[in-house]
């Protein structure tokens, strides 16, 4: 089998590995990229994913630097109204599209192979395997190797329940509830939502805003979430007062708090995070993001299940831990408990660069597109992998209250290590994917008087670091004994 050289064999055509190709393009116009994936076409784990599911953060820094995701504009209805576009789940896939058939292939240094399945090095040759063929492939990299697998991201409709499920007893994963309407005679009398997280909050919505009545639904959270509010989120160039108040409260909050759990509480009278059920406080904290009008929708939900994982489902009951729970007869069950990104990876990070092998991980938590295209970048204009390293240590995949003031401190000291070279400085500049790099150059060019506002915050930040520093030092402890 003869191989086909290329520069750079990227294995995983998702956010995480088109935004790389895409930087890498522009920093290195020599270089020839080769790209394998297991689906049948661009957007990886979003192939996937329920046909409602929509981005958390709002569509103004996702995807690729080179081209825009959504119109920037503001919604006028729905739970995002007053905030700017989240982009739907047909929309991202349309656009991964364009970006592999507009941008990436017409370079005429891309080659893309779809529904093949990387199988690892042999006698100095990488291999793949054409799935639906069976077609052995080689290739011969010149330069490196890059895995933008890393995140192992799982979503519902690919993962396999952790309970067990009795014969016959109605069973959905959040993609079919749309498909529900082509059974008319056999529509479910009650649902009972499976999981905590984001996943099972959309689900939760989107059966409301369907019609189902509330009382029609059960909702099994074994740990209630605290999540981002997204008003506080939006796109810099337009509301970087936001974005401001959402930097000065984290720092605030962490230098004045004993633990994570105080730092959230804090937060949340600030209403920097919100929580479903304000008499519970939450142990658990997945950087999602969420509106005042999806919270309000969600408290309507009284059936509420909680301390206790599901270990079995049957006809009309679920088994909590020990104990039988009786259900109204013909409720579907909707398995919401794939997580997005297995947070058990937060124990297998090592270098983004290692000799002829790249590792696209969190260079900043938790802007995964943002992190793949500083690391092209960095691959692009850097020397050693030393000095890349440096620039990029892996930024820590934190999944609870008492963890996540290491992942703030870890972002700041990254902010401040990429602040102060010159060449990572100018490229969040100008960085789409960057949540205010772009939006702060256009200020000073133009001498917008929002400028003394954010002139402020760096000496404050200064100031605060060091209990900053305490505070998530204790948290890292607790995160790497976890």
């Amino acid at each position: 089998m003869t191989p086909k050289n290329t520069d750079y064999l990227v294995i995983g055509a998702g956010a995480v590995g088109l935004a790389f190709v895409d930087t890498l393009l522009d920093k290195d116009p020599d270089c020839h990229i080769t790209i394998l994936d297991k689906h049948a076409r661009p957007g990886g784990h979003w192939n996937d994913a329920y046909s409602f599911v929509a981005l958390h953060q709002p569509s103004a820094t996702y995807g690729v630097n080179s081209m825009e995701l959504c119109p920037d504009r503001v919604d006028e209805h729905g739970h995002n109204a007053g905030m700017f576009p989240l982009a739907k789940h047909a929309d991202i896939l349309a656009y991964y599209s364009r970006v592999m058939s507009e941008r990436l292939i017409p370079s005429g240094r891309v080659a893309y192979h779809p529904l093949t399945e990387y199988t690892g090095a042999e006698d100095g040759e990488h291999r793949a395997r054409a799935i639906l063929s069976g077609e052995e492939l080689a290739f011969s990299v010149r330069r490196k190797i890059v895995d933008a697998t890393w995140f192992q991201t799982s979503v519902p409709s690919t993962h396999r329940p952790g309970f067990e499920i009795a014969q016959g007893t109605p069973f959905a994963v959040p993609g079919d509830l749309p498909h529900l309407w082509r059974d008319p005679g056999n529509l479910p009398e009650h649902y009972c939502i499976i999981g905590g997280g984001k996943t099972a909050m959309d689900t939760a919505v989107w059966l409301l805003e369907a019609g189902v009545p509330a009382d029609r639904i059960d909702w099994v959270r074994p740990r209630d979430s605290w999540m981002f509010n997204r008003k506080l989120l939006q796109p810099a160039r337009h509301r970087i007062e936001g974005l401001i108040r959402f930097q000065l409260d984290l720092v605030e909050c962490a230098a004045g708090s004993q633990d994570g759990d105080a730092m959230f509480a804090k937060l949340g009278e600030r209403g920097t995070m919100l929580r479903i059920d304000p008499e519970v406080t939450p142990q658990m904290f997945h950087f999602a993001v969420i509106s005042e009008g999806e919270i309000a929708l969600l408290r309507q939900i009284t059936r509420v299940h909680r301390g206790q994982r599901v270990a079995k489902i049957e006809p009309g009951a679920m088994t909590l831990g020990d104990e039988r729970v009786a259900l109204p007869e013909g409720t579907m069950f909707v398995d919401c408990t794939a997580s997005a990104v297995p947070f058990e990876q937060r124990l297998n990070t090592q270098p983004f660069f290692d000799g002829g092998r790249i590792t696209l991980q969190l260079a900043q938590t938790p802007f995964v597109p943002y992190s793949a295209a500083l690391a092209a970048f960095v691959e692009a204009n850097f020397e050693t992998d030393a000095e890349k390293n440096n620039l990029l240590p892996p930024a820590p995949l934190t999944d609870s209250t008492l963890t996540y003031p290491y992942a703030v401190m870890a972002n700041l000291m990254s902010t401040a290590i990429l602040s102060a070279n010159e060449k990572t400085n100018e490229f969040n500049a100008k960085s789409r994917l960057h949540p205010t790099g772009p939006a702060v150059a256009q200020m000073i060019s133009e001498g917008d008087e929002r400028l003394t506002a954010l002139a402020e915050v760096g000496p404050k930040i200064q100031a605060l670091m060091p209990d900053v520093i305490r505070l998530g030092m204790a948290a890292k402890a607790i995160h790497e004994g976890a």
